[in-house]
């Protein structure tokens, strides 16, 4: 019997749209929430564990960023909708962790979700939903659990690295984005190594136990990764499309060159796609072969004992009259006659470049 899989969706069933059902496994994680308040001039970075501390940035003249870690706490995330002025049904997604990446549009805010791609320790892909909402003055992230791809960004706030902090909330957002894309890159460059590494295996002529079951595991991981990849681009094309009064049009260019990027990386999954594809042709090729060359060696050692069982079986009945049999060195002359012909098909064989 295989692993028994549960549905995440049985949670949804018989709601009425807009409730909160958190689908993540995760149940077990604390709320930690951080802030970086900041302007050209300064940057106040805190931790909060308390939803009221949060609220007051709404209201100031700088630009800020609140990481929400801990989508299990519905509660919390409720309230900090409910004075965001976030719809129902955006509160629903941020909690869904198998939401679809996608970007709705609202009079006041525009809500983006993604999925956040890396490795874990035992090398297993994982794809962790992030979901932003740009406000005015403000970006909000809502995250699973502590740990993300968003360190660079930080830095880059912390120590006035290049012009982040001089700019608005919607470049604040594309830093964001720019930093999940740039982790894309990371896990395909891993994901094409272990595709080169399959091939030259298989080209090697060594064909393990276990390599038709990391092929699969690969196409696996790959098909997560194109389901993630892929809706990125649309994403980021309506962005740059978009007339939303919360996107500047300074900022449009690097929402352009995020779009740069999403087409490389489609371009490149499509090549690792056909590639998987080839090693699985490949692996069933090497795996026939192999078949083949086995097949042919037991069809040769059969085809020489065929002459040598009809002269034994000729000489073996049990008639009274066999001249041959009362020579002084038919017994030798018998082996003779057998390990010439033997000798003979070897060479039959080899001239024709059977062995």
């Amino acid at each position: 019997m295989g692993k028994k899989r549960t549905s995440k969706y049985k949670k949804h069933v018989g709601q009425v749209p807009g409730t909160m059902v958190y689908t993540g496994d995760k149940t077990s994680q604390k709320l930690f929430i951080e802030s970086f308040d900041y302007n050209s001039e300064f940057v106040h970075e805190q931790e909060h564990f308390d939803i009221d501390e949060i609220l007051k940035f709404k209201t100031t003249d700088t630009i800020t960023w609140i990481n929400i870690n801990g989508l299990n706490y519905i509660d919390e995330i409720q309230r900090i909708g409910e004075f965001y002025n976030l719809h129902n049904l955006i509160l629903e997604d941020i909690v869904n962790t198998s939401q679809r990446p996608k970007i709705d549009e609202y009079d006041d805010y525009i809500f983006v979700v993604l999925k956040m791609l890396y490795y874990d320790t035992d090398e297993n892909i994982v794809a962790e939903q992030v979901s932003f909402v740009l406000g005015d003055n403000y970006v909000l992230t809502f995250q699973e659990s502590e740990g993300d791809v968003f360190d660079s960004v930080r830095d880059r706030l912390r120590f006035a690295k290049g012009r982040i902090r001089g700019l608005g909330s919607d470049h604040l957002l594309y830093a964001l984005i720019d930093a999940v894309v740039d982790h894309y890159f990371i896990v395909n460059e891993t994901m094409g190594n272990k595709v080169e590494d399959l091939e030259d295996l298989l080209f090697s002529g060594i064909i393990k136990e276990n390599l038709n079951k990391q092929v699969l595991e690969l196409k696996k991981e790959l098909l997560k990764v194109r389901r993630v990849i892929f809706p990125l681009r649309e994403i980021i094309s309506r962005i740059e499309k978009s007339d939303h009064k919360l996107i500047k049009p300074r900022t449009i260019q690097f929402y352009r060159d995020i779009y740069d990027h999403t087409i490389q990386l489609s371009d490149t999954i499509d090549i690792y796609r056909e590639m998987i594809f080839s090693l699985m042709d490949m692996y069933m090729t090497s795996i026939s072969n192999k078949m083949n060359e086995v097949m042919k060696v037991l069809t040769i050692m059969a085809t020489i004992f065929i002459p040598l069982t009809f002269i034994a079986g000729i000489y073996g009945m049990n008639f009274d009259h066999m001249p041959e049999l009362h020579y002084q060195y038919s017994y030798y002359i018998l082996w003779a006659v057998m390990i010439v012909v033997f000798i003979g098909m070897l060479y039959y064989f080899k001239r024709k470049k059977w062995l």
